[in-house]
């Protein structure tokens, strides 16, 4: 039984195994898991999760609202762990705010997935914006 932890082991901690080839661009994927409750655990949100699969990366998002003058410091900073913009969809709005989704491929636990929430939160609210929550794509099942 070590002989599969080990490697499984190995893979979380150092992140160097599927994740680069999972590209968050791909059309096929679909939201497995998601909370945009801030009194919701990340634990409990994965729990729900339908078709999620624990041991394959997935694509973890998270939907912030910043003012637009924060928006390319914003991104900077979160770059700096991996993550990236998505591509935006729709134009400007009339709110002041605007949506920043930040995502980057990784394996995703409940752990992981809470520090990453609260680090999110924490970037938001220091460039007057929020985090509205957070989401995790992977490819559809086949059937």
């Amino acid at each position: 039984m070590e002989a599969k932890v080990a490697p499984r082991l190995w893979r979380r901690l150092f992140k160097r195994d599927q994740q680069a080839e999972l590209d968050p661009n791909r059309a096929d994927l679909v939201v497995v898991a998601s909370s945009f409750d801030d009194a919701e655990a990340c634990s409990t949100a994965l729990t729900r999760a339908t078709g999620l699969t624990l041991d394959e990366p997935a694509v973890l998002r998270h939907h912030l609202r910043i003012p637009p003058r924060h928006v390319e410091t914003v991104c900077a900073i979160a770059a700096q762990d991996g993550y990236a913009p998505a591509p935006q969809v729709g134009g400007p709005g009339t709110d002041p705010l605007e949506t920043v989704i930040l995502q980057r491929v990784q394996l995703l636990d409940a752990l992981h997935c809470s520090q990453e929430r609260s680090r999110m939160a924490g970037l938001a609210q220091r460039h007057d914006g929020n985090a509205n929550g957070w989401d995790a794509l992977q490819p559809r099942l086949r059937p």
